[in-house]
């Protein structure tokens, strides 16, 4: 890889050499030029020298959006539970769901040459990807399998979930649907999610009646928020389907607030099952996503095989609708 960056750049090894390790007595334009066929080719400097190296890494590399999400938690947890008493120990890189900021997680955890790499969801920038893929390093990408992994892809089909979701309720009676969602470009597993739900309502012969979005992360009072002004708009839904149960919990708190009782009113549904949704005074109807498994599944999977397979895998989870007491 090197002499990769060595070629490109046009320069001899010694010189990337230098400038990986940030010696001086470098032209800028050298520096520039060799710093351009890095990214280019996706090299990352092994930072593990001497018996280190040739020992081998012990670290698992972990990079999540978020960890005041209890979704990303729960996968952290299955990580944590695959790699017990294997003499692995995770590395974790959060995000906050900017991909820049995933870039120089992954560039900064690939340079100790981890044994394997877990990383949230396919969308990475293209220097990210280059690194992904040009290491030999395991990658698995989680949280979703709707679309071809680098390596290893553990998770649900959200496209799926959001179909199944619409035909449940489509199901159960409801005619005309309402969407409360947060911000796609954050979350493109929302957005498959929606889609499916579109789908699955066209089919149907419906269509949604009104929706609103925030343009931020999803949150609680953003749910309620924007369910109250989804309520008060002109395509009076008899359901709304909600991003994930953060905006969903906000949804059903606004009923509590205004005197509208949840199924009897105005279904509400969300995604992801979480514990909060299923301790309300009326449980939450919802789809669960396997959370925990992913993170072990993930963990499992990496560390079982050290060398990449010809093929890419694909380890669907599943999900379960639960049926709850408000749609």
């Amino acid at each position: 890889m090197l002499a990769d960056v060595a070629r490109v750049a046009g320069v001899s090894e010694i010189t990337v050499s230098r400038v990986v390790r940030g010696l001086e007595r470098i032209s800028p334009q050298t520096r520039a030029r060799v710093l351009a066929a890095i990214e280019t080719v996706g090299y990352v400097p092994n930072r593990l020298a001497g018996a280190l190296a040739s020992s081998g890494s012990m670290l698992v590399g972990v990079v999540l959006p978020s960890l005041s999400n209890i979704v990303f938690a729960d996968v952290l947890r299955g990580v944590h539970a695959a790699l017990a008493g294997t003499g692995y120990q995770p590395v974790v890189g959060v995000t906050e769901y900017a991909p820049n900021t995933e870039e120089r997680v992954v560039r900064s955890m690939m340079a100790w040459q981890p044994r394997a790499m877990i990383v949230a969801g396919f969308e990475h920038t293209a220097p990210a990807r280059r690194m992904l893929e040009a290491s030999p390093v395991r990658v698995a990408e989680i949280m979703d399998i709707d679309a071809a992994p680098i390596d290893v892809a553990v998770g649900l089909s959200h496209r799926k979930a959001g179909y199944d979701s619409a035909r449940h309720l489509v199901s159960r009676g409801y005619r005309r649907f309402g969407y409360v969602g947060h911000d796609w470009e954050r979350d493109r597993r929302a957005r498959l999610r929606y889609d499916g739900m579109r789908a699955a309502l066209g089919e149907a012969g419906l269509d949604l009646v009104d929706e609103r979005r925030v343009d931020g992360p999803s949150t609680t009072a953003d749910g309620r928020a924007m369910t109250a002004a989804l309520l008060a708009g002109d395509g009076r839904p008899d359901v709304v389907v909600f991003s994930n149960d953060d905006m969903a919990v906000g949804g059903v708190f606004h009923c509590f607030a205004t005197g509208l009782v949840p199924r009897r009113d105005i279904g509400l549904f969300g995604f992801n099952g979480l514990d909060i949704g299923q301790a309300l005074p009326l449980r939450l109807s919802t789809v669960r996503s396997n959370r925990f498994l992913i993170g072990r599944s993930a963990a499992e999977t990496l560390i079982a095989q050290a060398a990449r397979p010809s093929d890419p895998t694909i380890i669907d989870t599943g999900y379960e609708i639960e049926a709850g007491e408000t749609a």
